[in-house]
Order: structure tokens, then C-alpha cells, then sequence
């Protein structure tokens, strides 16, 4: 699989919620070149298993929609 990819202002916006999370929880500085390191390594480390989960989720979710489907059209064929 490939590498976990985010755009741009999806970087950004992560960068900005680890220098937060880092001053409100840890009381501490997290400057922009550390917060782009540590993203990348949250990323590289954790992102493909992340990715696989949702992707995981979403295939349940569809299955159990589909499976409503086919019971509605098992009731209409009842009918």
C-alpha cells in the first residue's frame, strides 16, 4: 500500500492541532519545524493502519446497508 497522504491545508491543520494539544495538555511549545516532524512520523508510523480501519468501517457500514436493501426487496416480493 501506499504512503498516507494529506493535502496541504490538511497538514496545516493538523500541525496547528498538535501545537495545541502539546501548550493545552503538555504545557509545552511545539514549534512548527518539530509539529511537521512529529506529523510525519504519526503519519508514517500510524496512518496506513488508521487508513484501514476507516476503510475497514466503511466496507461494514455498506454491507449492512446493502443487506436492508435486499430484505426490503424480499418484503416486496412477499407482497
Amino acid at each position: 500500500m501506499s504512503e498516507v497522504k494529506l493535502s496541504k491545508q490538511q497538514q496545516d491543520a493538523a500541525i496547528v492541532k498538535l501545537q495545541e494539544y502539546f501548550q493545552q495538555e503538555l504545557d509545552r511549545d511545539l514549534g512548527q519545524f518539530e509539529a511537521e516532524f512529529l506529523l510525519e512520523f504519526i503519519m508514517k508510523e500510524v496512518g496506513s493502519s488508521i487508513y484501514n480501519q476507516a476503510l475497514y468501517d466503511a466496507q461494514s457500514l455498506l454491507t449492512a446497508k446493502i443487506e436492508d436493501v435486499f430484505a426490503e426487496i424480499e418484503q416486496l416480493d412477499s407482497l
